[in-house]
């Protein structure tokens, strides 16, 4: 009876190392095919640049594409994201894979030593969604004087938002957000003051969009029995996807939202 369960625990043993082995074979990287990939890439048929790799990093000519850092794992280049491409053929000159629709994309290396300059090796610059912005106005209901007040801020938080190039890889635009302020008075009594931040939309804008949704905008829409009503646009920037999403304040300061429209 000994003697079987040291044979078990032998086989088990086996078995383990044996699927241990498996996965480090796996996530092995190619580090030969990785330097196959160093220098300067151009479509086979166009001749258009498509990247430059120096190290473990894919850049691009686009001066507002994050650089991509990037593995070779069995017959696949994987970036940091995740996101897999199966190589088709590669060799010191040539390299081919299949972007996230499946078309093959066939690249040159790039033999020329000055293309290498159209590349951007600092970091990409992030881009403002808008410029600041002030405007107030007045407003009569009911015989009452209401001065309203909007300033939207640029700020430097960092929104990321992944898109495909016309190659089919996946690339990071990164943009800043802004923060939006409202001040509403009737005569000399301030009635309302606050900022805005897309953070506090969490509950009316899904978690996945507004990630990567910017803050974009804010216009008073106009005032009724309930109070002033201000309307915020969450948009994926570049993009068509937007939402609408209403601020009410009440004659006593109290602020309610609601979604509008997306």
């Amino acid at each position: 009876m000994r003697r079987l369960t040291t044979i078990l625990s032998i086989v088990v043993l086996l078995m383990s190392c044996s699927h241990r082995s498996g996965q480090d074979a796996e996530e092995s990287e190619s580090l030969e095919a990785k330097q196959l990939l160093q220098g300067v890439w151009l479509d086979a048929e166009s001749d258009e640049v498509t990247f430059s790799i120096k190290g473990d990093t894919i850049y691009y000519t686009d001066s507002t594409s994050m650089p991509s850092y990037f593995r070779i794992i069995g017959d696949s280049l994987v970036l940091a994201s995740g996101t897999k491409y199966g190589i088709e053929k590669q060799a010191a000159h040539l390299f081919w894979f299949r972007n996230q629709n499946g078309d093959l994309i066939k690249l040159k290396k790039s033999d020329d030593p000055d293309i290498d300059k159209e590349f951007v090796h600092d970091t990409p610059k992030i881009m403002n969604f808008t410029h600041q912005v002030k405007i107030d106005s007045v407003v009569i209901y009911n015989g009452e004087r209401y001065h309203w007040y909007i300033a939207i801020n640029p700020t430097k938080y960092k929104v990321t938002k992944r898109t495909f190039n016309d190659d089919g890889l996946e690339v990071e635009n990164v943009y800043y957000d802004n923060i939006m302020h409202i001040s509403v008075f009737k005569g000399a009594q301030q009635l309302y003051s606050s900022d805005f931040r897309k953070q506090q939309y969490a509950q009316k804008v899904p978690k996945d969009f507004l990630e990567e949704a910017i803050l974009g905008n804010m216009e008073f829409s106009h005032i009724d029995d309930a109070g002033l009503h201000f309307n915020a646009t969450l948009c994926i920037p570049d993009g068509a996807s937007c939402y609408l999403v209403e601020s009410l304040i009440d004659y006593n300061g109290k602020m309610s939202m609601k979604l509008v429209e997306y």
